[in-house]
Order: structure tokens, then sequence, then C-alpha cells
């Protein structure tokens, strides 16, 4: 799969396409029927298929200090997007400058002489241009006008909810990880650097992996996780030649020991290897408890042991 960072590295000769657009934060199980349906137009013409996104997220141009959590980077995103079948995907640079591009600006720019769309496929609900003045009818009425078909898919929901990246960063917030899983279709994860803490884990008999998350991680509520690890490149990149390993994880501030920082240290099973400064992949299956605070460092252990027991109970 290709990946592109702005209309400047689409390359000569680029011919038509079937083009999905959106933020696709999580790539979701809602996001995952919109793909499916552009690669099924695209399949029918014979066309690759685009996914066109944006960074950073609009919101944070738009209104500095709104970014939303996380929940996937950029790199995971491409990632995910090539396990769906897209076959190039482009990060156009948002800026303020572009947000003010009206809806047709926008498309005739970026979809009819940039990629040379054949049809676009988007949710129901997108919206594009200054001010979000674009909708799916105005996509179909001007793709009517350029030469390409538009389709504005339904959105998945379920019990009367839409998927949503929002209502997922809710069940992340919440700690609900099974709820967070269902939606996105696989565990959620937080990417990150393995930095040095104050190495409390290693004397108590259970060393960690402190994970320093990505900025605008969308970290889950402070508790104990049974989840497993990647390890991924520099760049972000998941080194799929290696196993995930099961893991009891830690998020919060270590009440026990009057901890102010909050940190994510992820306690890897049957592995005792030096880590710091690589990068890991962090996957959240199942939340085992609250943080709480002990009376002695014995009781910690105690349950410490339990974690890691009934982690590997649940990962079998």
């Amino acid at each position: 799969m290709q990946r592109w960072r702005g209309l400047d590295e689409i390359p000569a000769g680029w011919g038509r396409c079937v083009a999905t657009i959106g933020v696709f934060d999580g790539l979701h199980r809602g996001h995952q029927q919109i793909v499916a349906r552009a690669r099924e137009l695209a399949a029918e013409r014979g066309l690759p298929t685009v996914l066109m996104t944006f960074t950073p997220h609009p919101s944070e141009v738009v209104r500095p200090g709104s970014h939303p959590p996380q929940l996937t980077t950029n790199t995971r995103k491409a990632e995910l997007a090539a396990e769906l079948g897209i076959d190039v995907v482009v990060f156009l640079p948002f800026t303020l400058e572009f947000s003010k591009l009206t809806a047709e600006e926008f498309l005739h720019q970026a979809v009819v002489a940039g990629l040379h769309a054949d049809a676009v496929v988007v949710g129901e609900n997108f919206r594009f241009g200054h001010k979000a003045a674009g909708d799916v009818a105005m996509l179909t009425e001007l793709g009517s006008r350029w030469g390409f078909d538009a389709e504005g898919v339904t959105l998945l929901a379920e019990a009367g909810r839409p998927i949503s990246s929002t209502y997922i960063r809710s069940c992340v917030e919440a700690g609900d990880m099974a709820a967070a899983a269902h939606a996105l279709g696989r565990p959620h994860r937080l990417d990150g650097l393995v930095v040095r803490g104050d190495q409390r884990g290693r004397h108590l008999g259970f060393p960690t992996a402190n994970v320093r998350a990505t900025p605008f991680a969308a970290v889950p509520a402070d508790g104990i996780y049974a989840g497993r690890v990647a390890r991924i490149d520099e760049w972000g990149n998941t080194l799929t030649d290696l196993p995930t390993l099961p893991a009891a994880i830690s998020v919060g501030s270590n009440p026990t020991f009057d901890g102010r920082r909050r940190s994510v240290e992820a306690y890897i099973l049957d592995f005792d290897s030096d880590l710091y400064g690589q990068n890991l992949g962090v996957e959240f299956v199942h939340r085992l408890r609250g943080m709480i605070r002990f009376d002695s460092v014995d009781d910690l252990v105690t349950q410490m042991t339990d974690d890691v027991t009934r982690t590997r109970q649940l990962l079998g």
C-alpha cells in the first residue's frame, strides 16, 4: 500500500480511482462498512481505492486546544487501511488556510484535480469545506457536474446508537474495553515509547515497561487491565514478524506510593528483555479492576500476583 502526504505526492500519470474521505479515527466498524463499499465499487470498475484523511485533526486547527483523544496514530491508521484492502492512504495537511477553502474549492482541488476520482464514497453525515458547508447532497450535485459518482453510506448503528469515534472514546475513558473492542472490531491500542520510570515494579518482582503515550492518545480509565503488547518500529509501524505478548497493564498514578504522575505500565508475562527506548503498542483487552491504594506493599504484591494469574486465565 502507498502512503502520500499531501496532493503534491500524487504521482504523475495517476489515473482514476474510487475515493473515500474522512478523519477515520480508529477505523472502527462503521468506517469499515464505508471502506468495504468503496472497495466494492473499485472492484466493479477495475480501479484502485484511495482513503483520504487529514493531519492534524481538523478540530485542533479550527479550535486550538480541542483535539479529541486519538484512537489511532496516523501510522496505525494506514496499517489498518491496508488490512482492509485500501491501495493508497493520502494524508492532507490540515492548516488554517486549508480550513478556509469553500466546499467547492476543496472538492475540486483535492478530489477532482488531485485524485481524479471516478466515485466518492462517504458516510451519510459527511461534511466538508469551510464551516462544514458541504454535505452528501452537495457532493452528489457537484459530482454529476464534474464527472464522478457520489454515495453516502448509512451509518452503522446498534441498539439505536451509531458506532462513532466519539462513542468509542467515551468507552475508553470509562475503561469499558469490551464495548470499545466491539465497536472497533479489535482491542483498543495505545502506542508509545518505553521510558525509564521509578523502577518499583522490578523491586517488587514485576518489572514493567513504562510506556509514554503519543500526544493526544486515548488513555483508558485508571485501573488494571489484561492485554497484549505489540512491538513497533521507530516510525510507528507494527513489527508483524514478532508475536504480540500477553501483559498485565496498569494505568494510573500508583496511589500506594503517593504517586502524582499518571502512567501506563505493562508487565509482560514471561519476558525479561530490556525494552528501554523501543516502541510498543499496548492493547487493552479486559479491565480487571480499578486502581486501589493498598495499606502495605505486601498487600499490593499479593494483588499483583492475582492480577497476573487472572491475565493468564483470560488471555489463555
